[in-house]
């Protein structure tokens, strides 16, 4: 059991601390998975929050709890990408596309990471993502607009409606590299400012955002891993027992993602950008 040691400590048995990674694992991957935002919203508040309660893990610096989230995305994005594209909803050459910017992105953001004095952009970003979500509720109220990009993309629900969407490249490039940048520099996956963009700038149906998000994601986190890595900001130990509840959360999520309709999932990606939002803006006034 969970024993007090000190004030404001607690120590843990080591099948009591395995446990806790696994359900941390889990959340996120099942959380990051379903809304395309790769869990870190999840795993790095939770990761901080077991460094503050438990002398274990004093060590666990921002950074390093980054580092930990990052390689814990890649096993979720992986397992939710394989779920999804048996489901046939992974945009593969727009997925590409997009890594071919966040790639780059993702390794100046780990560089950047060391660097980086947060709290005041952790407010701006929180209140940012308050915005988006205002912005995603309006456009799903207002008309579709006619795709007038120089990509353009059709996917077939499962019950025969056809939905057509499309992007600008530079746009797209440049709203990727950002994205990769964020995700590596906060350990937040990069779906949070990704999946709005795609469905209410490029008008993806919300079921290709998500699962293209998670394609993209796997790829953008791999790269930020190895940036993190090469830092030696990763505690392996936390990123094992966290590896099983990611893998699974991310077929988890990816399962009810498939089962939810296009605006349940709006719903939940609305949802999602607030939990995201008000963690920023804790972590921003702490």
């Amino acid at each position: 059991m969970l024993r007090w040691v000190e004030k404001g400590q607690w120590r843990v048995t080591a099948v009591e601390e395995w446990i806790l990674f696994v359900l941390i694992g889990l959340l996120a991957g099942t959380f990051g998975s379903l809304a395309g935002l790769g869990g870190g919203v999840i795993a790095v508040p939770s990761l901080l929050l077991m460094a503050a309660l438990f002398p274990e893990y004093r060590h666990l610096t921002p950074q390093v709890v980054v580092g930990t989230s990052l390689v814990m995305i890649v096993l979720t994005a992986l397992s939710s990408t394989l779920t999804y594209a048996r489901q046939r909803r992974v945009d593969y050459r727009s997925g590409l596309l997009f890594f071919a910017a966040s790639g780059p992105g993702a390794a100046t953001g780990a560089y950047l990471n060391r660097f980086f004095e947060p709290d005041s952009f952790y407010i701006a970003f929180g209140l940012f993502l308050i915005f988006v979500s205002i912005v995603l509720t309006v456009g799903e109220r207002g008309k579709e607009r006619p795709v007038k990009w120089s990509v353009t993309r059709e996917f077939t629900d499962p019950d025969g409606t056809v939905h057509r969407y499309g992007y600008h490249r530079p746009t797209a490039l440049a709203v990727a590299f950002l994205v990769g940048m964020v995700s590596s520099l906060f350990g937040i996956g990069g779906g949070a400012l990704m999946v709005p963009v795609m469905v209410f700038l490029f008008r993806f149906p919300p079921h290709v955002a998500t699962a293209t998000s998670m394609f993209m994601i796997f790829f953008s986190s791999v790269i930020g891993s190895l940036g993190h890595v090469a830092q030696g900001n990763v505690e392996w130990k936390a990123a094992l027992f966290l590896a099983p509840g990611a893998w699974f959360g991310g077929r988890l999520g990816a399962w009810i993602s498939s089962r939810l309709s296009s605006r349940g999932l709006l719903v939940a990606l609305r949802l999602a950008l607030l939990l995201v939002a008000v963690r920023m803006i804790w972590e921003g006034l702490s």
